[in-house]
């Protein structure tokens, strides 16, 4: 992660340029807001990748010498089967048609998507595997 760490605070380097450049130049402040934001979220990156290196130490893909059987195992636990994914995409494509068409569509999505994350979430709450 030391890699990304370092190719991503590049990135925000690159980003704090344009925008000192484009905010003396252009004085307009949309672009330089934009430009503000996309070197702020470039940085949290870097810092969040920096941070794992910090904590967790170097991978077997850092190596020269790794093997893909050092990560090897159980990698997550994934649901066969379930609806919930479903519902929170029809929530958040009726979240989408709201901007389009009203606030009362806007609701129901919000009210159907916060429905699909919860019941994602939640879902194998009351097991007890």
């Amino acid at each position: 992660m030391k890699t990304e760490s370092i190719v991503f605070a590049g990135v925000a380097a690159f980003f704090l340029l344009t925008d000192v450049l484009y905010a003396v130049w252009s004085k307009e402040p949309a672009g330089t807001a934009a430009l503000t934001v996309a070197f702020l979220m470039a940085l949290l990156v870097s810092f969040f990748f920096g941070a794992n290196y910090r904590r967790k130490g170097s991978r077997p893909e850092d190596r020269k010498k790794g093997y893909v059987q050092e990560r090897a195992g159980l990698v997550a636990f994934f649901p066969p089967h379930s609806a919930w994914p479903v519902l929170t995409a029809g929530g958040a494509a009726l979240l989408a048609l709201g901007t389009v068409f009203g606030l009362w569509l806007l609701l129901i999505g919000v009210g159907v998507a916060l429905a699909g994350v919860c019941g994602m979430a939640l879902q194998y709450a009351g097991s007890a595997d």
